[in-house]
C-alpha cells in the first residue's frame, strides 16, 4: 500500500511573535542562515589547492511588511526606542509557519533584534492599493526551531 501523497507547505499562513505581541504581516523576507567560508593553504602543502573551513555566521536583515492602520505607530515607536541602545529596545522575534489548523509546523527565532529602517507607505494619488509600511530588522542570530 502506498503512503499518502505529501505536498510542500504553503507560505501564506504565518505569524510573527514580536517580543510577546503577535502581529500580522503581509510579507516576511530575509530568513537566511549563512556561514562564511575560510580558505587556507600553508606554504609547504603538497596539494595545489586550498582547504575550506567553516567560518563566522553572517546575519542579514529581516524585512517585515504590513498594512498601515490609523493610529498604529508601533514600528516607529520601536525604531525610536532603540536610539542609543536604551534598555528594552531589543527584542527576540519568532516567525512561525502555520498549517491549515493554525498549528506551527516550522519556526525561526531571531535574537536581540532591533530596527534599522522603517519605511512609510508609498503615496500615489491614482493608486487603488492598500498602504503598506515596512520595517527592516537587524539581529544577532537566526535559528530554525523544532516545533
Amino acid at each position: 500500500m502506498m503512503a499518502a501523497q505529501e505536498y510542500p507547505l504553503p507560505r501564506f499562513h504565518f505569524l510573527v511573535d514580536w517580543g510577546g505581541a503577535k502581529l500580522s504581516f503581509t510579507e516576511v523576507t530575509g530568513l537566511v542562515m549563512e556561514r562564511e567560508k575560510i580558505e587556507y593553504r600553508h606554504s609547504n602543502s603538497p596539494d595545489f589547492n586550498k582547504i575550506a573551513m567553516p567560518g563566522l555566521v553572517k546575519n542579514g536583515n529581516i524585512t517585515c511588511k504590513r498594512g498601515k492602520f490609523e493610529g498604529d505607530f508601533q514600528l516607529n515607536e520601536w525604531f525610536d526606542a532603540v536610539a542609543n541602545d536604551r534598555a528594552g529596545g531589543r527584542r527576540d522575534l519568532v516567525i512561525k509557519l502555520l498549517d491549515e489548523k493554525h498549528k506551527p509546523v516550522a519556526a525561526w527565532s531571531a535574537t536581540r533584534c532591533f530596527p534599522v529602517k522603517v519605511m512609510a507607505p508609498d503615496l500615489k494619488s491614482d493608486a487603488n492599493e492598500v498602504a503598506i509600511e515596512s520595517i527592516e530588522i537587524a539581529h544577532e542570530g537566526l535559528k530554525l526551531m523544532k516545533v
